[in-house]
């Protein structure tokens, strides 16, 4: 698992999906060159070059129209959901079925959006009103048995990459719950059945890829739950409105409604004002805050860069909010090293003139509700952007709360918003543990605490540490090590700071 952890970490959520897209597509010209799949090969390629020429023409002119910024790898991937989900064209007749279908899926993301934020599924959006308006209906060719172990490969993937396990769980269990249900009273055979479903339906590359798309999920973990139970119920298709029986797409684009519904509706367009040095590799970046946007302290938001030649890691990225709600900015925080992706190379050199868009906000690190439950805070390096929103909110707000900090870095220098935190600690009781792994390069006047977080210094710095509810922030190896020293305590109150593409 490490070496699979290393490969997501270096890649980002919507490039994995689309290297995923393409090598499913790949496969599926192989096994029909062999006569496994029934179709023309070449008929698989020109559906995908068709949807793809035609989302890209129909996305550039509805983002020139509206003034809006676009996002390629959203398009391809679209494109590419549609190739696998919609038939292989037979003859030039099934034309002008695949254009409207992708006309459409790309239009869905303009005209049905609020607050700049569409909230349709576009590959289901398109196939479902395709097949309102034209009468024909995507056979979802791609849920064959012959690709099964391929869609199984990548789809783990795609979950583990963005950890939404319970939602894609919770999907799986109330849909085989729905059909078994409407099957088993008439005695169908338990596994014939779920044999059936898993190789005879699409259900699977459903769940790993359409279910999961970030943009029509809900923001927070229970509320992720509830969404994948509804898809699930939704999915079976004996459920029906009269004489509409459910399909994939309808099962989705009605629980995106749902999700709509539940989750933040800001979409916001934002330029730079202020760029700070707070360390030597690292940078806070202040943009004005809209008086109608709202957050709670310690979640994250998606941000998207348009920049020229975008490399391996695309142009979007997930940051965690550094400012606190009570505040009239939105802070990033942000650590950039020598051989910095060209996402970051944007932001750095990211102009007050140029827009920088900040859409999904989502996000379960945040305060408990019981405000007498007691913390410990646990940060590495720039892992420790949560609790600066954290911290300067309670200090804002003059709550109190019994907190203690760990705050881990190489050497002094690295230390940020050590204002705040030393602030919280004399007016607020919330006690910030300084600790500097470098041991050759301690200062001399240091009085912090030296070497990495252990069992023991916890033992010491927070005597009923088993009462406490720990927060985990920080470099992926960081975390997985402290839980693991944390499990060795006896201590499984435990909540790890995660967010797409940040494994």
């Amino acid at each position: 698992m490490k070496y699979i952890d290393n490969f997501l970490n270096g890649i980002t959520m919507y490039r994995l999906l689309l290297y995923y897209l393409i090598f499913l597509l790949v496969v599926a010209f192989g096994l029909s060159f062999f006569e496994v799949l029934s179709f023309n090969p070449l008929a698989i390629a020109g559906n995908a070059m068709f949807f793809v020429a035609i989302c890209w023409i129909t996305n550039t002119i509805f983002a020139k129209t509206f003034g809006a910024p676009t996002n390629l790898e959203s398009v391809y991937i679209t494109a590419l959901i549609l190739s696998l989900i919609v038939a292989p064209i037979r003859s030039y007749h099934d034309l002008p079925f695949l254009g409207w279908v992708a006309v459409w899926a790309m239009a869905s993301k303009y005209i049905f959006a609020f607050g700049k934020k569409h909230f349709f599924n576009p590959a289901a959006f398109g196939v479902a009103l395709a097949g309102v308006g034209l009468f024909q209906s995507a056979n979802w060719w791609v849920g064959t048995g012959s690709l099964l172990p391929f869609v199984l490969l990548g789809g783990f993937l795609i979950v583990r990459k963005i950890q939404r396990e319970d939602m894609v769980g919770t999907f799986f269990l109330s849909a085989l719950l729905t059909i078994f249900f409407f099957n088993l009273a008439k005695g169908t055979d338990v596994f014939v059945l779920l044999k059936k479903i898993l190789f005879d339906t699409p259900i699977v590359f459903f769940a790993f890829v359409m279910l999961t798309e970030p943009l029509t999920t809900p923001p927070t973990k229970l509320l992720r739950m509830l969404y994948g139970g509804i898809v699930g119920i939704l999915y079976a298709p004996q459920v029906h409105v009269g004489s509409i029986y459910s399909t994939p797409e309808l099962a989705l684009l009605v629980s995106n409604m749902y999700s709509y519904i539940v989750s933040p509706k800001q979409k916001l367009v934002l330029t730079l004002s202020e760029k700070i040095k707070t360390a030597s590799d690292m940078f806070d970046f202040v943009f004005p805050k809209n008086k109608n946007f709202s957050f709670l302290p310690g979640q994250y938001m998606e941000w998207t860069i348009a920049h020229k030649n975008p490399d391996s890691r695309g142009t979007r990225r997930y940051f965690t909010l550094a400012s606190s709600p009570t505040e009239d900015t939105i802070r990033l925080g942000v650590k950039v090293y020598p051989n910095a992706s060209s996402f970051k190379r944007a932001l750095v050199n990211l102009s007050s003139r140029d827009p920088i868009v900040a859409g999904q906000l989502a996000g379960d690190f945040t305060l408990p509700s019981d405000t007498a439950k007691k913390l410990v805070f646990v940060s590495g390096g720039i892992g420790v952007t949560p609790y600066r929103s954290i911290i300067k909110y309670l200090l804002d707000k003059k709550e109190k709360r019994a907190i203690v900090h760990f705050y881990s870095n190489k050497n002094a220098s690295e230390i940020v918003y050590k204002d705040i935190f030393d602030e919280a600690q004399r007016e607020m009781g919330i006690k910030t543990v300084y600790t500097l792994t470098d041991k050759e390069a301690i200062p001399p006047n240091w009085k912090g605490r030296v070497g990495r977080i252990d069992a023991k210094m916890i033992q010491e710095e927070v005597s009923d540490y088993k009462d406490r509810l720990f927060y985990l922030s920080g470099p992926h190896a960081m975390v997985i090590g402290f839980e693991e020293v944390l499990h060795s305590m006896g201590v499984n109150n435990i909540k790890k700071d995660f967010f797409p593409g940040f494994v």
